[in-house]
């Protein structure tokens, strides 16, 4: 209850919760997609957002993310276009971005040091009108990923068969990027820029490993997210240490946590069930019975009764049962 003795901890909780249920969302359709790096790429497109909010004296993070928007969905329409290949948008996004960011940053007299708050996330730095932004945007996120959950995973999963589905699978794809765009930017406060990316994919692993199929593993990472992220900043305000590394650490240790669990659950699901014997159930009774030595009957190839192969011997058809010659008796099955 002592971090919500302070104001600035009352922000920096609320933005680490939001941004832990956003990037899992997000990322989810990412690496479905196997674009698990395009978060880097993204951040490093915001740092270009940051230095020109310093260069111009604007809030940075509404700048940020209306430069990662931009930057994003340039890159997506070059690679749907045949224009660009994805490690060539990727490496664009990167470079580009991250000199940019610098160069305007120099040039706005700030240096790189000011740039160190948005790379690795700072509690401080949360401000009211930031956290309304988030939480607007958050939702914004929330309502898109989770509403049109079936048509952006049919479209990350296998984009020939949502076409043929009717989709429209370009603009699907530009909403992904746009939204993992958007989750980069509102994640810088409290992850940092360098590893937003880890939130959007490290939570999304873990929950593959714990939950079968992609609406489970979807909100169980969610959960993850939350938890690992509310974790970490509150342990950050104790441990004196930048949020997002002790957020991605813990991210880190549910996922090695998760791997074994997941190999035990695989193996348990292999392995054939064997019910227990209670004492009190009735005994399976075998369906060949011995019938009593006092037969009326003994049969042989001209008893009158039909025969019946079963197997190396032959069964006779008696009294609707069938009988078959078993040393001084008969079985009846």
């Amino acid at each position: 209850m002592e971090l919500l003795g302070y104001p600035f901890m009352q922000r920096a909780l609320l933005a680490a919760l939001l941004t832990g249920l956003i990037a899992p969302a997000i990322g989810t359709y990412i690496v479905q997609r196997r674009l698990s790096l395009l978060g880097d790429g993204l951040g490093h497109v915001a740092i270009a957002g940051v230095g020109l909010a310093l260069l111009t004296g604007q809030a940075p993070l509404p700048i940020a993310v209306v430069v990662c928007v931009v930057g994003a969905v340039i890159v997506e329409v070059l690679r749907q276009q045949g224009k660009a290949t994805g490690d060539v948008g990727l490496a664009i996004l990167f470079y580009g971005g991250l000199a940019a960011g610098v160069l305007m940053s120099g040039i706005a007299g700030a240096g790189t040091g000011a740039l160190s708050q948005y790379l690795f996330g700072s509690l401080t730095t949360v401000t009211t009108g930031d956290l309304g932004l988030v939480a607007v945007l958050a939702v914004v996120v929330l309502v898109l990923t989770i509403g049109l959950a079936p048509q952006l995973f049919a479209v990350s999963t296998d984009e020939e068969f949502a076409r043929a589905q009717g989709l429209r699978v370009r603009v699907y794809n530009i909403m992904i990027v746009v939204l993992a765009a958007v989750t980069v930017t509102l994640a810088m406060r409290t992850v940092g820029l360098l590893l937003v990316s880890a939130m959007m994919v490290v939570p999304v692993a873990a929950a593959q490993n714990l939950a079968r199929g992609l609406f489970a593993s979807f909100w169980c990472s969610m959960a993850i997210g939350v938890v690992v992220a509310v974790g970490g900043a509150a342990g950050s305000f104790y441990a004196d240490t930048a949020p997002g590394a002790l957020i991605v650490v813990l991210a880190i240790v549910v996922f090695m946590i998760s791997w074994p669990v997941s190999v035990l659950a695989r193996r348990r699901r292999r392995a054939p069930s064997v019910e227990p014997c209670d004492d009190d159930e009735p005994e399976l009774v075998s369906p060949h019975v011995a019938v009593d030595e006092g037969h009326p009957h003994e049969h042989g190839p001209n008893c009158g009764h039909a025969r019946v192969r079963h197997g190396d011997h032959d069964d006779f058809i008696h009294e609707g049962h069938r009988h078959a010659v078993h040393a001084d008796h008969y079985d009846e099955h």
